[in-house]
């Protein structure tokens, strides 16, 4: 074999060379030593050096012959090998100490496949000498023999141009470095456990970067933290006091006060006394993270490659924004681009759901990538109110590891948080300080007035009509999405909008869009209008609901000032009558009396006004604690979460029973009502496959079991031919036979067949 490192090939299409592939590896890590400064290692020269050996290593055994063969497209004896376990016994050549070659041999051995993989790989293709009779050795691959396949002159000639040295020595066959780990991993109770689990993402994020066209990741400079300062009014109390503030906090302000601008002056605070890691904006809703990407990439002027978004519906909205309208050239390859480098460590601050962060310590497969973006990294949680217990519970457990292995510091904000909660989060954090707005912008937060109505909303449509008809802008909110749909269709507007859970994605987001506009005077919707879509009215009439969620909802009227000032407080309209299938909405019958027991205070107390230095006391009084089902499901999932990250999160170990533990707790299945099959197939035949994805309505899985069983839904496949590649694939999917029309999304009322008669 040649020992022309430029012939030895890393991959084939294209066919990029092992040393031009280490040499983008080593780009990456240049980039990645400047972007992660707070890395929570003793010794941070020397860890940065063992990943760059490991950059060096890592491919080595592409080297072998059959493998290089099967990459110029020739007939190979490769048998399926790991080229990782090839690469690893070159580190035992090193004149390094021994702890340092375990963690290399490791994270090299470890940096595609886990170790039962390659346990189980290594037992059933080579001859291991352990085997009681020597038949069951026949057909084994031969290590010896095969290592004889890799050139050791190459190998020296490439290591040469790193200034690396290997002393002679066979390659040692990997079978006992392999067994051990596997036989027992290193775990959060090990003191090395931190820096292996830190160097497998490093060198994972190295060659994923690399071989994804990626070689730099972004840093966020002081030119985009400038738009907070350019502002002609002076900072509020909280936001001056975040941004003198270094270490965590917990900030309480009302809604509407800038804390986001507060968290990013807490987080220059933190930039500028500790240096970079990477942000994550945490909120609970798609929209809420969308509107926020839009609105922070466009103030610290980004374009798209300071701030990111990360979400379950990516791909999605990604079709949705950056469409062909707007990026008529490249389109395609740009809108690929985008969602790289937002999945990837391109952007320094990313928006995004817990789940992104919680997925990562549940131990999923490449978690260690995952890890390492969080490491000496900013948490910034806003909405922190709107989880349920079970996500409590996982996000204390992700606050507590991050904090206690990380390096990570958190900024928690609230507007409405009970404080049995806010103890919660304040135990996972450890020290912090707290923050809070002063009196005197509680005083001028003065916008909302209560009236507690008798009766159902829906007795009282009469009431909003007049109040349409006088001009006004009129926010209506049921708990259901069949309530919603009637009401909508029994009010007249000039310009009106229905919004609820049940439309699909294409819709949703047309929707979304047309209520950026102030021709809509009429907006009916469910807890979908609760995210933080920036809309104002001038008057609410709700169903009843917990406390924090009217709140939220009453956050859509009277929002935006005038020359600096609210309107007059306007009414929120709360109905003391629930409909009978609201008990499944809001299952805690307790809440919902306490809720309307404080409103009537609140309306006997002060005409009805808001003061919302006074909510804290309200909050408290409706939620003075857990109930015994809600502590119940905290205490489950924190305690089992937490050992399970204590005792079995290890780097190179994954169990599959976990992605069924994180995949079961999301809610909702897929369906494709029947008269837009016609629409699916087309984007499927002209290979659009998110624009096909977003013709899907979710339902829940009790909706959807009761309907299957009923023949409501069934099963579906189409054909289509791939277009890049000339075959023909079968997409399966479930079609759901009930009426579906862009105005008022799915209605389960009304059963709806087309037949494909009608289709074609």
């Amino acid at each position: 074999m040649t020992t022309n490192t430029k012939e030895v090939l890393a991959k084939s299409e294209p066919p990029i060379s092992l040393k031009q592939h280490i040499d983008e590896c080593l780009s990456v890590y240049k980039s990645l030593r400047k972007a992660f400064e707070r890395l929570p290692v003793n010794d941070s020269t020397r860890f940065w050096k063992l990943i760059r050996l490991g950059i060096v290593f890592h491919d080595l055994g592409k080297s072998h012959s059959e493998f290089q063969k099967m990459l110029e497209g020739k007939r190979a004896s490769w048998y399926h090998q790991r080229h990782e376990l090839f690469s690893t016994p070159f580190i035992d050549r090193l004149d390094l100490a021994e702890e340092d070659k375990l963690l290399l041999k490791l994270i090299v051995s470890g940096h595609h496949k886990d170790f039962s993989f390659l346990f189980d790989h290594i037992q059933k293709g080579y001859k291991t000498g352990e085997d009681i009779f020597s038949l069951t050795e026949d057909g084994k691959l031969d290590w010896e023999e095969e290592t004889q396949k890799i050139d050791d002159r190459f190998i020296q000639s490439l290591l040469k141009e790193y200034h690396v040295y290997l002393k002679p020595s066979p390659l040692v066959f990997p079978l006992q470095l392999v067994k051990d780990y596997a036989r027992k991993p290193v775990n959060s109770t090990n003191i090395n456990f931190r820096e292996l689990l830190l160097a497998a993402g490093a060198l994972k994020q190295c060659d994923h970067l690399a071989s994804g066209g990626i070689f730099k990741v972004n840093v966020l400079e002081e030119k985009h933290f400038n738009f907070l300062y350019e502002t002609k009014w002076a900072p509020y109390f909280h936001q001056q006091k975040a941004s003198e503030t270094d270490g965590n906090i917990v900030l309480t302000a009302p809604t509407g006060s800038g804390k986001t601008e507060a968290s990013l002056m807490w987080l220059h605070k933190q930039m500028k006394e500790n240096g970079q890691g990477r942000t994550f904006y945490i909120l609970p809703f798609t929209a809420s993270i969308n509107a926020m990407f839009e609105r922070l990439d466009e103030k610290m002027q980004g374009n798209n490659e300071i701030v990111g978004v990360l979400h379950g519906k990516l791909s999605e909205y990604i079709e949705n924004r950056f469409g062909e309208e707007k990026y008529s050239k490249q389109n395609e390859k740009l809108k690929l681009e985008l969602k790289e480098s937002f999945r990837a460590l391109v952007t320094p601050l990313k928006v995004a759901t817990p789940f992104q962060l919680i997925k990562s310590i549940f131990g999923l497969k490449g978690f260690e990538k995952g890890i390492f973006e969080m490491s000496g990294g900013y948490f910034i949680f806003d909405e922190i109110h709107a989880y349920d217990p079970e996500v409590i519970a996982q996000i204390k457990v992700l606050i507590e590891f991050a904090t206690k292995f990380l390096n990570v510091k958190v900024c928690l904000m609230t507007a409405t948080l009970p404080t049995f909660l806010k103890k919660e989060f304040a135990d996972a954090i450890g020290e912090y300080s707290e923050i809070s707005a002063d009196a005197e912008l509680y005083q001028s937060f003065v916008r909302h007035r209560i009236k507690v109505a008798e009766g159902l909303l829906s007795e009282h449509i009469d009431d909003i009509q007049q109040r349409l008809d006088a001009g006004e802008k009129v926010l209506v909110v049921s708990n259901t999405v069949k309530q919603a749909q009637t009401i909508y269709n029994s009010l007249t507007a000039s310009k009106k909008v229905l919004l609820h859970s049940a439309f699909n994605g294409a819709d949703r987001n047309q929707k979304e869009s047309e209520l950026m506009s102030d021709e809509v005077n009429l907006l009916v919707g469910t807890q979908a209008i609760e995210v933080s879509l920036d809309i104002d009215y001038d008057v609410i009439y709700t169903e009843p609901a917990p406390l924090d969620a009217l709140l939220q909802r009453f956050g859509r009227v009277n929002r935006h000032r005038v020359n600096g000032e609210y309107r007059p407080p306007c009414d929120c309209i709360v109905f003391l009558e629930r409909n009978d299938v609201d008990k499944y909405i809001y299952k805690n019958e307790g809440v919902i009396v306490r809720t309307l027991d404080a409103l009537r205070t609140i309306q006997s107390n002060n005409s009805g006004i808001v003061a919302e230095n006074e909510l804290q006391f309200y909050i408290d009084q409706v939620y003075p604690n857990w109930s015994e089902k809600e502590k119940e499901d905290f205490d489950r999932v924190y305690t089992h979460l937490s050992a399970d990250v204590q005792n079995n999160l290890a780097p190179f170990i994954y169990y599959s029973h976990r992605e069924d533990e994180f995949e079961k707790q999301f809610d909702g299945i897929k369906v494709l009502p029947a008269i837009l099959k016609k629409k699916y197939q087309e984007h499927l035949e002209a290979n659009k496959f998110i624009k096909a994805e977003s013709m899907k309505v979710s339902i829940t899985t009790r909706r959807f079991a009761s309907l299957i069983s009923k023949e409501g839904i069934h099963r579906d496949v189409l054909a289509f031919k791939l277009l890049k590649k000339e075959e023909i694939k079968e997409q399966p999917y479930f079609i759901i036979d009930r009426k579906y029309d862009n105005e008022l999304g799915l209605q389960l009322d009304i059963e709806e067949k087309i037949f494909d008669a009608m289709i074609f």
